[in-house]
């Protein structure tokens, strides 16, 4: 078999999480890095999975469901992708940008990484 790795960077998007009181009540945006291995046997889409898919589940996962931990985000949508045919494996990384600002940091993220 034949694999290839897809870098999905910068995948914006808003959802309710957070533990603190009242951050799951306005959606926060997120921001969804992913490194998704791929069968690529062929020069054919059909063989693979089209990274307009992964980018669309990965922006569901963050939308429609609601973690306290950013490690849970990361974790459900690692494994949302990996559920995709042709995905073999798949390294999340989720960005909490207001979470960064609050905490005078560059940065807060939490990832995942699933495989088959």
């Amino acid at each position: 078999m034949v694999t290839s790795r897809l870098f999905l960077t910068g995948i914006r998007c808003s959802g309710r999480h957070g533990a603190n009181p009242g951050e799951k009540e306005q959606p926060q945006d997120f921001v969804v890095d992913l490194d998704v291995e791929v069968e690529a046997d062929r020069d054919e889409l059909a063989q693979t999975a089209d990274y307009r898919t992964v980018i669309a589940t990965a922006r569901a996962t963050v939308e429609e469901e609601s973690f306290d931990l950013l490690e849970s985000i990361a974790n459900a949508v690692a494994n949302a992708v990996l559920a995709l045919d042709g995905v073999l494996k798949v390294a999340a990384v989720v960005h909490k940008p207001a979470a960064a600002r609050s905490n005078e940091v560059q940065g807060v993220a939490a990832g995942a990484t699933v495989e088959r």
